[in-house]
């Protein structure tokens, strides 16, 4: 078939891959008004993994904003039928998950709440309950459960078609064996799309390309430069023969032995989640895919097939119909990659969803068209922004390691502050050695290892987890305190540093900004970069080094974020020129009442209130070195961070740790309690690009009366005129033995109203401390803090303390002694 008249010149948006996401992009595109739209498949549709998914659909997911889209996937597959003609099989017969042990039904109990926080129907079980709910199943060791029944499950290769045909239905072209060859792309931007059909080959001249490659997602972005990190891993699951009299179940989970179960057409498909994957296509996916199993590896498997005979005794005597075993790609950090991607902006990415394709295709395919058509995030979805990640994270030998850890923490116990094991040691702040020898316990944020706690001599220096109160507790109490009484000093070189430079770097940052930027050399902004409705994009300190160049840092996380968004507004015209300098220089904070005196005895600079205020940043001597001390802090106690050339950082330490003060290594966990005691927010937990600034508290950081207008001004002002619907507020639990980590709800006059955003022990404060949002249409503070307010945790709850200033030190009086 000559396939080349059918391929079009040119068009708006050029779609990578056919399968549930490819399609579900482009159904919503269309949906939208979009036209020109081509989506290139180079077999057939849903020929890569879609076709052999379990096509289990869970509405609850570990976010709010993720489990909106797992519910909007569920409610769109249900109406496709009527829309398109094709069945989608989709049948809500709910899911039971067990537990085995005690910590996983504390795990299960959570989860029960954040449902009820999130509005997803859910119910707790007894060892009993869950037998009525799935009566095969053997009870032994089973400690409880949890049952949504909003669960369900769908035919995977359907639900594709029909989305498929909805893109034709509303003007679509859709190509198969149609291979895309290359992109032709110059100053970051793509401009056309090569292919090859039958020997025949052309170009699509585009304004936009989506890379929904699914496996070769990480091989399509490299056509273009853009990092697409994941890597595809063997999956398996078996399907038994035909069993009599079996009726219709619910889905059963069983993640303390790693596996699932779901009922079809009276057989019953075992699937597994193994805690070491098997990594395949380490050299490239093979041209000829189309449809195809791998070997099976029976070996493999074996384990997780004698627990689940156990579990599920029927399972003995029913013969095994098919063995499968078929990749799928799974990402670094078990989230999906959604957005625009940092090095190319027109170049979208959906891809690598972790074996929650089916359930998340119709909302991330929803979010991801809605997004290209405002043109920025449209609500809460930093979680799966591809801008996440990593440039290195691309590298193959990286993601081959990672994977085999990637798929097995998908059943594992989700314990607060799990540490990934695989993959590390890749990137070492100048201090990490120094570190090391002081006893420093480190955790992985961004690549960077990073001292979280420090062992006492003789301690193991390991995470013992619990969702109670960890092994490392009292070491972050004690180095709190160091913080709080006396001097601590930690590592914040993984934070993203960030220059900007030219004539025109004022102008610039004042339009991206909502602070005020025209300050003296020396003088340090705290602000936000928004978005067009008032939400905050990044939280940042600007320090204005000359008259034409700034520093920006940013939380380790967010650096490419940032540094992408600050590319996407410079005007090709201006003379602004950024520049990432995050490696180049270490930076120590010094924290803590007597932290002048510490810095005092290694620095003969003038500390003083008078000589060196609150917000400013000097250059001083510090040892034998020069270094840059910028006064600010994190921790809401007097402090400085200290920038320091990369090549002298350790000199730096060494003469704080030699000079016999005070001052004492403290990790990141005690920066965390000290940051939440003074009720500073944690970006991508407490404000998001959904949450407006004015409603975080951050109002004050916006200066909407400076000269020149900025991002996201209007939505500040009408905020202001319009008033609030919602604020942020300060909670401490009454009972000091529970633990808040993260989106626990809110219960307000005995009615759940939201949910912890971040949570952390407050070591001063005597008790876990939590941040939140709850409503406030037409209220006062005093209104908002005259109600009786409750936490729930694991289906408990538990009285909580209010307040809407910081309960520690509430006019910031100690960081400016």
């Amino acid at each position: 078939m000559n396939i080349a008249p059918q391929v079009p010149e040119r068009a708006r948006v050029v779609i990578v891959g056919g399968g549930v996401i490819g399609c579900s992009v482009a159904y919503h595109l269309a949906k939208l008004g979009w036209r020109d739209i081509v989506l290139l498949e180079r077999k057939k549709l849903t020929s890569g993994t879609t076709w052999h998914a379990a096509g289990l659909i869970a509405q609850l997911r570990a976010s709010q904003s993720a489990t909106r889209l797992a519910k909007y996937s569920a409610d769109l597959y249900a109406r496709l039928e009527a829309e398109t003609g094709v069945a989608t099989g989709l049948r809500q017969c709910g899911s039971v998950t067990v537990a085995l042990t005690e910590a996983r039904l504390e795990e299960l109990r959570r989860t029960a709440s954040m449902a009820r926080a999130f509005g997803v129907e859910v119910s707790e079980l007894t060892p009993d309950g869950v037998g009525g709910k799935y009566p095969h199943i053997n009870l032994h060791g089973v400690t409880g459960g949890v049952w949504l029944p909003g669960d369900g499950q769908g035919d995977p290769s359907n639900i594709a078609l029909a989305l498929a045909k909805g893109a034709r239905q509303n003007g679509v072209r859709i190509l198969e064996d149609v291979r895309v060859t290359g992109m032709q792309a110059d100053h970051r931007t793509v401009r056309s799309v090569g292919w090859e059909a039958g020997g025949e080959q052309g170009t699509i001249v585009c304004d936009h390309v989506v890379n929904c490659g699914g496996m070769w997602g990480h091989e399509v972005g490299q056509m273009a430069g853009v990092s697409v990190p994941l890597h595809a891993c063997e999956h398996f699951y078996i399907v038994t023969e035909n069993i009599p009299g079996l009726a219709r179940l619910p889905v059963l989970r069983v993640p303390d032995e790693c596996a699932y179960f779901k009922e079809d057409a009276g057989k019953i498909l075992l699937g597994a989640f193994e805690p070491v994957a098997k990594p395949w296509g380490m050299d490239g996916i093979p041209s000829s895919f189309e449809f195809d199993e791998l070997p099976p590896d029976f070996d493999h498997f074996e384990p997780i097939l004698e627990k689940a005979v156990a579990r599920v005794p029927m399972l003995e005597n029913a013969g095994i119909h098919t063995f499968f075993n078929g990749p799928e790609s799974f990402t670094p950090d078990d989230a999906y990659h959604l957005g625009p991607s940092p090095e190319v902006p027109n170049l979208w990415v959906a891809a690598g969803f972790n074996s929650i394709g089916i359930q998340s295709a119709g909302g991330a395919g929803m979010a991801l068209a809605q997004w290209m058509e405002d043109r920025e995030m449209p609500f809460d979805l930093v979680d799966v922004d591809i801008a996440r990640n990593q440039t290195f994270q691309r590298n193959r030998r990286y993601l081959r390691m990672r994977a085999t850890e990637s798929l097995g923490l998908l059943y594992a116990d989700h314990w607060p502050f799990r540490q990934k094991e695989t993959a590390r040691g890749i990137r070492r702040s100048p201090f990490h050695a120094h570190l090391n020898e002081l006893g420093a316990v480190f955790g992985e944020l961004a690549g960077w290892e990073r001292a979280n706690w420090f062992a006492e001599p003789g301690q193991a220096r390991e995470y013992d987890y619990a969702w109670g109160k960890q092994n490392w507790f009292a070491n972050a109490a004690r180095e709190h305190a160091h913080i709080r009484e006396g001097c601590g000093f930690y590592d914040m070189s993984s934070f993203g540093k960030i220059k900007i430079d030219g004539w025109h770097a004022e102008a610039f940052l004042n339009r991206v900004c909502g602070g005020d930027m025209s300050v003296e050399p020396g003088r340090i902004v705290y602000t936000q970069m928004l978005n067009s409705r008032g939400g905050v994009e990044a939280d940042v300190t600007v320090t204005r080094l000359t008259e034409d160049s700034y520093l920006m840092v940013t939380p380790a996380a967010t650096r490419v974020k940032d540094m992408a968004r600050l590319r996407r507004y410079v005007d090709p015209a201006d003379p602004v020129f950024l520049t990432d300098v995050t490696a180049g220089e270490a930076v120590l904070a010094v924290m803590g009442p007597r932290s002048r005196e510490v810095l005092g005895a290694i620095s003969p600079a003038d500390l003083s209130n008078e000589a060196f205020p609150f917000g400013d940043a000097q250059e001083i001597d510090i040892g034998m070195g020069i270094a840059r001390a910028h006064r600010v802090s994190y921790v809401g106690e007097l402090g400085w961070e200290i920038y320091i050339p990369a090549d002298m950082a350790a000199h730096v330490l060494e003469t704080l740790t030699e000079a016999g003060t005070v001052a004492r290594p403290v990790g990141l966990h005690a920066m965390d309690s000290c940051r939440i005691e003074r009720a500073f927010r944690h970006m991508g937990y407490d404000i998001t690009p959904e949450d407006h600034v004015v409603e975080a508290g951050l109002g004050f950081a916006v200066k909407t009366g400076k000269s020149s207008d900025f991002i996201g001004k209007d939505a500040v002002l009408r905020k202001r005129e319009e008033g609030l619907t919602r604020r942020m507020l300060q909670f401490r639990l009454s009972d000091p033995n529970v633990m808040l980590y993260h989106n626990e709800p809110i219960v307000r006059d005995g009615h759940i109203v939201g949910q912890i955003t971040s949570g952390a022990y407050g070591h001063t404060l005597g008790g876990a401390i939590g941040l939140g949002y709850v409503p406030c249409d037409g209220e006062s503070i005093n209104d908002s803090l005259a109600s009786k307010y409750e936490i729930e945790v694991a289906g408990r709850r538990i009285g909580a303390e209010v307040s809407f200033k910081p309960m520690y030190d509430p006019n910031g009086t100690r960081l400016r002694m």
